[in-house]
């Protein structure tokens, strides 16, 4: 079966075993318990391609143990194979170990992870996990989150007091996009300009409003916090959050903070007492030397010296208290529900210290228990999976796992342009890979994470921090990008500007402001794209927590499916040009109540025979989406 081809693909996909951890292949509770024994599920093609036979390989307290699977129903395209799986430890690891036999009778033996199909031995790091404990809240998967970086959003026309560290500009001054002007460029976006557009959140169909920091500081970033305390008054104050909160909660949106758990600013309260009296109580929460004359910072850049989590008083501080950091804004009369942890991978780590999942938990046991249910997500820049057991950070915001991969899947052709950007690399852009190197990153790099930690991963284009998705990408890869956004497992991450097609070849030229005035600024109009997508996966619940299972992916296509009891979705992508091609009867969507079509790419067309076999073909190199075409009119 193996490297066999069908009609004119690698058949690898179609024909391969499949599971996710996801509720349609693990039968049990919602809410998975130590000590529980849901029974998970292997689905496999049937016929020549089906296995003689499968067992279940788990690590209990470190030790592999394999029980055999059993056969379970299935149709004349596939079966499945059951097996109970006990949850012995708080992350359950497991695979699936299977038996082929040739047409000479000759068996021949594979493994199936996370990571896919082998036919040799593979380390535990990519085994499925499942993981007990607290759930991910309902409300976090289904979410829709918008980022807004507010000095570059709206400005209310309020008059703001001026600072030291300020070099101001008009509203449509370009950015300073290096230099050491970059982080001092003032635009006077506040808190009042954001309520005022709400009304634009909800029309795109996003559900939680996300503000990068908001606390005072000495640059337009406000990472270097000068306090937690209050509002920044160039924002409009406490006064100014309130009402926001209010009015966001008012139209159904929720409203998450951001917080710099690793750092804060050299002109922080309580760094400036510490640095200036070495007695200070405050001194512990930062690392100074033996004379007290240097101090540790984020990446050594010196208005950002790194917290202490050794110290027992920071943790009261920020965490346990109850006027702390993390909890007095989630509360009356502020009522954030929730946080975006800035440099997550980085908190509680330096040299030997490594506090990161100690601080994790315990930031996520005292927030559950002053607001049930509040969102806890980390940045990580790079392979987040081993920081989220599922006992701290819900998910991450991370690039390594989805928008990495899709950038280079949808990369020009051509030399990228000198002065571009592609995630700190020493290279100008991203580098172009085919389909199937991009299901085979995104499955490694999602290997680490349970299902439940998969679905509050924040999927993201492009953020505050990096260029902008539409300048490195082919014509209309933005559109095909955020059609694939919407439809795989995790929350859609919209940087605001996203919806007017900006672009920005750095993190700082991709925040110029809001050009709400300026059509002739936007590189396309994508309001209705984006509300279109909202819809669409409000609208199916696969979009949401289904499977998903991959089809095909070769060259410029790539086919999946996401599976739900209440119906499934079919997802075609397609780059560029796609010769017409049967996919064969691997789909099993026609006919199913609620299933539908999501076509995302250069002219994608597909259809179904009269014997269930799919057919898809794509001309470039316009670009054309069929958004949500129910399967009574394609099947």
């Amino acid at each position: 079966m193996h490297g066999d081809r069908m009609h004119g693909i690698d058949a690898d996909l179609a024909l391969q075993p499949h599971h996710d951890g996801s509720p349609a292949y693990v039968l049990g509770p919602a809410a998975p318990r130590l000590g529980g024994v849901p029974r998970v599920r292997l689905r496999v093609p049937a016929g020549a391609g089906a296995p003689a036979a499968v067992w279940l390989r788990s690590l209990r307290d470190g030790e592999p143990h394999l029980e055999p699977a059993s056969e379970a129903g299935g149709d004349g395209t596939h079966c499945f194979f059951e097996a109970p799986l006990p949850l012995v430890n708080p992350v359950q690891r497991y695979r699936w170990y299977l038996q082929y036999t040739n047409a000479a009778g000759e068996a021949g033996y594979r493994w199936f992870n996370a990571a896919g199909l082998h036919r040799r031995d593979v380390p535990d790091a990519f085994d499925f996990r499942i993981h007990t404990g607290s759930p991910t809240p309902d409300w976090i998967k289904s979410s829709v989150m918008y980022q807004v970086f507010p000095d570059r959003f709206a400005n209310s026309g309020a008059v703001k007091p001026r600072a030291g560290w300020m070099v101001s500009c008009d509203w449509d001054t370009a950015v300073q996009g290096t230099g050491e002007e970059a982080s001092r460029q003032f635009y006077g976006g506040d808190l009042p300009g954001i309520q005022a557009h709400l009304g634009h959140l909800v029309d795109l169909g996003a559900t939680i409003l996300y503000l990068t920091p908001i606390f005072p500081a000495a640059s337009n970033h406000r990472y270097d916090a000068s306090s937690f305390d209050e509002v920044d008054p160039l924002l409009g104050g406490d006064a100014a959050l309130v009402s926001l909160v209010a009015a966001a909660h008012a139209r159904g949106l929720r409203v998450v903070g951001d917080l710099t758990t690793n750092h804060t600013g050299a002109g922080h309260h309580w760094f400036v007492d510490a640095y200036r009296n070495p007695g200070a109580s405050t001194g512990q929460y930062y690392y100074f030397n033996a004379e007290h004359t240097e101090y540790e910072a984020w990446l050594g850049v010196p208005s950002l010296p790194k917290l202490n989590w050794n110290s027992a008083a920071l943790r009261e501080r920020f965490i346990l208290a109850e006027d702390s950091v993390a909890v007095r804004w989630l509360k009356a009369p502020f009522n954030l529900d929730g946080w975006r942890i800035d440099v997550g991978n980085m908190t509680g780590r330096r040299g030997s210290d490594d506090l990161n999942h100690e601080v994790a938990r315990m930031l996520r046991q005292r927030i559950e228990e002053v607001k049930p249910g509040a969102m806890l997500l980390a940045e990580s820049t790079s392979d987040a999976a081993p920081d989220v057991p599922g006992d701290g950070w819900q998910g991450v915001v991370s690039y390594s796992n989805f928008t990495r991969p899709l950038w280079q899947w949808l990369a020009k052709e051509e030399a990228p342009e000198q002065n571009g950007w592609f995630f700190g690399l020493p290279q100008p852009g991203p580098a172009r890979i085919d389909a199937a190197d991009f299901v085979a990153t995104h499955r490694e790099m999602s290997a680490g994470f349970s299902w439940e930690v998969r679905l509050a991963n924040a999927n993201a284009l492009d953020t505050h921090d990096t260029a902008r998705a539409a300048s490195h990408m082919i014509a209309g890869g933005q559109q095909i990008a955020a059609c694939v956004q919407f439809a795989f497992p995790g929350i859609p991450l919209v940087f605001a500007g996203d919806e007017f097609g900006l672009h920005g070849f750095n993190g700082e030229d991709s925040r110029t402001p809001m050009p709400w005035d300026a059509p002739e600024k936007w590189g396309k109009d994508l309001r209705p794209l984006y509300a279109d997508l909202a819809a669409l996966r409000a609208g199916h619940r696969a979009l949401i927590d289904g499977s998903l299972r991959w089809i095909a992916a070769e060259g410029n296509l790539l086919v999946w499916v996401r599976e739900h009891s209440t119906g499934s979705v079919l997802c075609v992508g397609a780059r560029g040009a796609v010769a017409e091609t049967n996919l064969g009867n691997a789909v099993q969507l026609a006919g199913e109540p609620g299933s539908a079509l999501l076509a995302l790419g250069n002219a994608v067309d597909v259809t179904v025979d009269e014997t269930g076999e799919v057919i898809v073909k794509a001309s470039g190199p316009g670009v054309s989406f069929h958004l949500a075409k129910e399967a009574d009119a394609w099947s």
